[in-house]
């Protein structure tokens, strides 16, 4: 037993670590060489980035993010294994992953969107779950253009599928937490879109920012 609870708390530290880890500055440093944090509207959202670099550069940064989330999740299935556990390693590290991209260590605890490790984390935990979570994501988030409102429903979509599909209890239970803790973190841009205040979701060029350069 007490090898099993050693074996989660290096899985849960490891994985939680990774997803604090900003993905803009891991690709800012190793694949672009050039801090992506100082383009366009100099947020960190996928679509000020793909404004600058278009869809080939949007592919390579989403490739960052998918090698970063994979990671500590197959890591977390490896070790388990040895206890015959590995689905729930695999789950539980992603749970992690997902903590740390809502919480980040690193960044004060102060995260942003955790969409991609959920949808990695419950295609993991049953193909469906991610599956279902994304398509639902993507489809709001075209329709009403607005991201936080895909990620809610797309949430709430991977809660319903994870009660239907997941036959393992504790693997359902981790994914319905990381669920609940991602939707908790959008409520307040909930609320600026109920009061008109989120801003909308645009791959369109916009290079209105450069007249407030100084030069």
């Amino acid at each position: 037993m007490i090898v099993y609870w050693f074996l989660l708390l290096f899985i849960s530290v490891f994985a939680y670590g990774i997803g604090s880890m900003d993905t803009m500055v891991l690709a800012s440093n190793y694949v672009f060489k050039t801090s992506l944090r100082r383009l366009g509207r100099g947020n960190v959202w996928l679509s000020n980035f793909w404004r600058i670099y278009g869809v080939g550069g949007a592919v390579k940064l989403l490739l960052v993010e998918l090698v970063k989330d994979c990671l500590p999740i197959l890591l977390g299935g490896l070790i388990l294994s040895i206890k015959g556990h590995g689905d729930v390693g695999r789950v539980f590290a992603g749970f992690c992953l997902v903590l740390g991209r809502l919480y980040p260590l690193f960044y004060d605890f102060r995260g942003s969107h955790a969409a991609f490790p959920l949808i990695i984390t419950g295609i993991f935990a049953q193909a469906s779950v991610g599956i279902a979570a994304a398509v639902v994501m993507l489809a709001v988030m075209l329709v009403s253009r607005y991201v936080s409102l895909g990620v809610i429903v797309g949430t709430v979509i991977a809660i319903a599928v994870s009660v239907l599909m997941v036959d393992n209890e504790l693997v359902m239970r981790l994914m319905i937490i990381a669920c609940a803790l991602t939707i908790f973190q959008h409520i307040p841009a909930l609320s600026r879109m109920l009061n008109g205040r989120e801003p909308r979701l645009s791959f369109k060029e916009d290079i209105s920012y450069k007249l407030d350069q100084r030069f």
